[in-house]
């Protein structure tokens, strides 16, 4: 009896003894990948569901995601990388990129496992403006191009033809002019033109309105800010500002800003990235709404441009060892075809793969055309410091419309202000 007891003891504490080694193990093996993103409801929701599949295809990994406001973003990086904590995988605007590099908030990717010759293979072009010092710090799992929104209903009651939207820029301003509403004490009711420069429109005056007046707006080595290097570049510059401070078209603040305006039925036409069909198919599923490629001007048409941007995922400098191995399977599921797949109907941001930006079925859909469209002529310009630069505009927009100064003076200090920039980062 005492026998068969101890035997019975015995059996039972070695078992309990490999349950515990068997949990101490997985336990062990289990590593969490800390990942942020600022918040966008579509690539949240997204995200989400991707973390999901991907944790049930690597048992071994868990992926902590946290989500912040656009404006506290970079802070929460620049206090929390160099402090050791914070995410082991960031998204990131791509203009961002040399800040973050010059901070030594990230680690190139790493070679073995995404190898520069297939990276440059496989990936559209404008991916080599996060190439820095022969090294990539990141990947897209898709890219932008803009193009021009427009609300049929509002065409229709200006007694324009709801199915032809503008092809030049000076239909587009007389288009504005006609569909913009004042009420009789001269507040904008409705905007024929969301006009603004914090948001897409900036970008727009610098790769497209520039070009398409005359202007390249870079030096070949982006050292040289070249925005008023020849009276293009004034002219560009007046006739975008005079679009708001002589036609009255449209506001910055209107509606707090551009695309709520739009959705709200309040603006005719706006100017918007392929991230932005996400949020309309669900939030502007009132509005009657068309969307076609970017205008050309009427004096030079066979000048076509767009910009071209994209948020990136990257390596920082906390993940090391097999949490470094854990996010690079993140980076390399994020990447995937089938990914982008899944991003491009759920968020609306095109395919980074070439392969798949370049599909006749994708090009020829009416809400994804125009922009895959744009991609064969868009340029992402290289940003020193995003934020820097984009205020800049900003600012000089505001001394044209709020003080009155006059474009040209603006224009000036401006391209002065862009100029120390770069002549700071490349001293």
């Amino acid at each position: 009896m005492k026998t068969t007891f101890s035997r019975v003891l015995l059996v039972s504490v070695v078992a309990a003894l490999l349950v515990a080694l068997a949990v101490s193990h997985v336990g062990a093996q289990t590593i969490t990948v800390e990942y942020w993103q600022y918040y966008y409801e579509s690539k949240v929701v997204l995200i989400d569901e991707l973390i999901k599949e991907f944790e049930a295809k690597n048992p071994g990994i868990k992926i902590d995601h946290k989500t912040f406001p656009y404006e506290q973003f970079n802070q929460k990086v620049a206090i929390s990388v160099p402090a050791g904590s914070g995410p082991d995988v960031v998204n990131l605007f791509y203009g961002w990129v040399p800040k973050y590099v010059e901070a030594g908030y990230l680690q190139p990717l790493p070679e073995k496992d995404f190898p520069v010759a297939t990276i440059e293979r496989d990936f559209v072009p404008m991916v080599d403006s996060i190439k820095l010092e022969g090294k990539y710090w990141g990947l897209p799992t898709a890219v932008r191009a803009l193009a021009l929104f427009w609300n049929k209903d509002h065409f229709k009651a200006a007694g324009l033809d709801p199915e032809k939207p503008p092809t030049t820029w000076e239909q587009l301003q007389e288009y504005a002019i006609k569909l913009t509403q004042r009420d009789r004490a001269g507040q904008l009711v409705q905007s024929g033109f969301a006009w603004n420069a914090d948001g897409q429109d900036w970008h727009v005056f610098i790769q497209v309105l520039l070009r398409q007046w005359g202007v390249t707006p870079y030096s070949a080595d982006n050292k040289k800010v070249l925005w008023n290097s020849n009276q293009g570049g004034y002219d560009a510059f007046k006739w975008w500002t005079e679009l708001a401070t002589k036609h009255k078209v449209g506001e910055p603040t209107f509606m707090g800003d551009y695309r709520t305006a739009f959705i709200a039925g309040k603006a005719s036409m706006m100017i918007d990235g392929s991230f932005a069909l996400g949020t309309l198919k669900s939030k502007a599923q009132d509005i009657n709404w068309g969307v076609t490629t970017l205008p050309v001007r009427a004096a030079n048409p066979t000048v076509q441009a767009n910009f071209g941007s994209f948020w990136l995922n990257s390596l920082t400098v906390k993940a090391q060892g097999a949490k470094r191995d854990a996010a690079v399977k993140w980076l390399q599921f994020l990447t995937s075809p089938e990914v982008m797949k899944r991003w491009l109907t759920d968020v609306g941001e095109l395919p980074a793969r070439t392969a798949l930006a370049e599909d006749k079925a994708l090009l020829s859909d009416p809400q994804y055309g125009p922009f895959l469209a744009g991609l064969k002529y868009a340029y992402a310009t290289f940003f020193i410091d995003e934020t820097a630069e984009r205020q800049a505009v900003i600012d000089a927009t505001n001394e044209v419309l709020l003080r009155g100064t006059d474009p040209k003076v603006a224009l000036d200090a401006l391209v002065r202000k862009e100029q120390a920039i770069r002549d700071e980062y490349y001293k």
